[in-house]
Parts: C-alpha cells; structure tokens; sequence
C-alpha cells in the first residue's frame, strides 16, 4: 500500500471520528457507528476533494483565529449599534471585492471565513472574476478590510495570491 495517502486518509478520518464523538456523545452503540460514518466520511473527502499541494502553516493558523475573534466581536457590535440607533442610517448595497486568491479551495474557504463576519456577505463574482460583497454600509472601508483578512488567510493557507 502507497504510504503517501494514508496519512491524509488516518487525519480526515480522525477528524470525523473526533466530530462524530462532539455531536453524539460515548454511548459504545454510537461509537461504532461513529467509526463506520467517519471511515465513509473519509473515503468521500478523499474522492470529492484529494489531497494536494495547499497546507496550511499552523504558526500563522493562531493569529488568524485571534484576528477573526476580534473582527467578529468587533463587526457584531457595529450591526447591533446600527440596528438599535435610528440616528446610523444603514447605507446596504455591494462593493466589489478584486480577490488576490486564484479560483480554487483556498478562495472558497476565504469566501466562506467572509460570510462569518458580521456585516459582509459574499453574493457572488462580478465580469472580472471580482468578489461581490454585501455590506451594510458602502461607506465603510470594506474593500480594505477584506484585504487585511485576505493577506492573514493567505499566509495561514500558504496560499499564493494573484495580486500581491
């Protein structure tokens, strides 16, 4: 057997195991089924998405938690203060975002870590391969702020950039 795809075989498995385990607790009837639900989960992860030349450092993993912590607790105050005073008028409409990631997983997971953000949501790409961004205020820096967080997930995902 080919050493080379056990090892991400054993840590996807070991992550649906590990999940398995969070959602239905140590009942021994549910365990086992655990293990036939993560070896299935792990066979269809590794068909529908195989493993490939994107990693992601862990040395640079942390300060992207803590910076999304910050801008989560940061931007959910914003939207509770503008929807609680009449005085900060929301200004909705759609900005668009000239995402550096090339088409691929790591600009989905990126698309995805901006959907989880207060305020922003992705929608879509617009006739230049540009992010489509729904925001609550067009008059906020929401360009250069996505750019803040596309450079910390970049350099967690050791991820190349198309432009910068």
């Amino acid at each position: 057997m080919n050493p080379r795809p056990l090892r991400p075989a054993l840590i996807r498995g070991a992550g649906f195991y590990v999940l398995w385990v969070m959602l239905t607790g140590d009942n021994p009837t549910d365990l086992a089924a655990g293990v036939v639900a993560a070896l299935a989960g792990g066979w269809a992860s590794l068909r529908l998405l195989p493993p490939g030349p994107s990693r992601v450092r862990l040395a640079a993993f942390l300060p992207l938690v803590l910076r999304f912590l910050g801008q989560s607790l940061a931007a959910g105050a914003d939207v509770a203060r503008r929807a609680f005073d009449p005085r900060l008028p929301l200004r909705p409409g759609f900005v668009v975002y000239p995402v550096g990631l090339p088409n691929g997983p790591a600009r989905s997971m990126f698309a995805a870590l901006m959907s989880l953000l207060p305020g922003t949501v992705p929608t879509g790409s617009d006739e230049r391969a540009g992010m489509l961004i729904h925001c609550l205020d067009v008059r906020q820096p929401v360009v250069a702020q996505l750019a803040a967080e596309e450079a910390v997930f970049a350099r967690t995902m050791d991820a190349p950039r198309d432009n910068g």
